[in-house]
Order: C-alpha cells, then structure tokens, then sequence
C-alpha cells in the first residue's frame, strides 16, 4: 500500500506518492513475480520510450525509442508512472501542456512503474508494451489515462478490458496478444520499475530533471524546475 506524502503547500498534480513498502514487495510486483536485478541502474535506457525526443537524438521517434541520453542542450524529464495511479492520472493533464509549452526544449521520457499494491498495474503496462511494438505506446497511454475511472481500481485484472482498447485502437490484435504472452514483455516493464528501484524511486509519478531526482511542489513550482534547467542549459 503506497502512502501519501504531505505537500509543503498546495497541489493540483499529487506530484510524489513515497512508498515504505515498495523494497519489501518487489516479488509481488509483477505478474510472474520478480526479484531485483544485479547491475548499475540507467535512468534511460536505449529502448526507453521518449515522446519528444531531441531533433538529433539517435533514433528517437515521436513515441518510440531513443538514445541512452539526452542531446546536449536539451533538458530532459524522466517520468516514471503506474497507469493505475489516480495520482498519475490527475498529474497527466498538466504533463501533456507541458510536453506542449517546452516543445523542442525538454526530452520527456515515460518509464513504467508498476506499483504492487494495485491489481492492473503490471498488465496494464504490459498492455502499452505490447501496444508500443506496433507503434502506438502513446495511443495506448492515453487510451487508459481516459479510461481510468473505468478500470482503475478494479479487484480484478483488466486484460480483457486492455486488449479491447487495442482492438478500439485498430492494432494487430494476434499480434498483441502475442505480444501480452511473450515474457520478453514482462521483462522489459520490470527493467523499467528495477531500475527506478534502484534509482531511488519510491512512488509514483516521480521526476528525473537531468539526471536528478526532483519533487515539484505544485503546478508553478514545476515549471520553475523546467526554466532554471533550460537557463542552465543556456548558459553552459
């Protein structure tokens, strides 16, 4: 069970859920279970998904794959989420406008975080896994951030429910259901949630701002994070 953090002042976004239990459960996190792996932990790694990758980025797509790292003068946000998260869920919406405000200036980067205590968690990132192998990682993302009061929450898992939504969304659906079924996809979501493990990550959503972790306090705070980032940027 995540607990909630008390902000120092008032919140529209729920930014940070801190969790004391996230350790002790990680082979209940996933599916088919799951222990920590050995091994430095990379804050983004050559499959992460980046949604505005810089414009000379080594193979990015506008929801594909990137580089290891962001350009050099582009700030980069590391946003690791649970599609479960009601937290993430009310914090989307102002992430989206800021993908729209800092368009060409911030690299933002979604990594999954499937938090134990929720029941479709793990499918439903699963779920956008196999959605991104043919191309559609943010349809799929935003298919279930709009959905959410639908499914989250819900005692039962929401794999039929998740594999309807690709059908909605015109996938290949023998193609995702092979995709759901390969363990390979399970592998690369609990890539994502060992390394946020190890990297510090205790809740969700949680913010990297080049390479640290940072805990906006609001709306405005945010934005704050993002300008003195790009300023520093400017002036190296």
């Amino acid at each position: 069970m995540t607990r909630a953090r008390p902000l120092s002042r008032s919140s529209k976004l729920g930014l940070l859920v801190v969790s004391t239990t996230v350790a002790s459960v990680l082979s209940v996190a996933f599916v088919g279970g799951s222990t920590l792996a050995t091994g430095a932990p990379v804050l983004v790694r050559w499959d992460s998904h980046r949604l505005t990758p810089a414009p000379d980025a080594v193979g990015g797509t506008a929801t594909g794959f990137g580089a290891s790292t962001a350009a050099a003068e582009t700030v980069q946000l590391v946003e690791f989420v649970d599609f479960e998260c009601s937290r993430c869920r009310g914090a989307h919406p102002f992430v989206e406008q800021l993908r729209r405000d800092y368009a060409g200036q911030v690299d933002f980067v979604v990594r999954y975080f499937p938090l134990p205590g929720h029941v479709s968690s793990t499918h439903a990132a699963i779920a956008v896994e196999a959605a991104a192998q043919q191309g559609a990682f943010e349809e799929m993302a935003d298919l279930l951030w709009s959905t959410h009061d639908q499914w989250g929450g819900s005692r039962e898992p929401q794999t039929a429910l998740f594999r309807a939504f690709a059908g909605d969304l015109g996938l290949d659906l023998a193609a995702y259901d092979a995709a759901v079924a390969d363990p390979a996809t399970e592998a690369r979501v609990r890539k994502d949630f060992e390394d946020g493990v190890a990297l510090g990550v205790a809740g969700t959503p949680t913010y990297f701002l080049d390479g640290e972790l940072v805990r906006p306090l609001d709306e405005a705070h945010f934005r704050e994070l993002l300008d003195g980032a790009i300023a520093a940027k400017d002036a190296a």
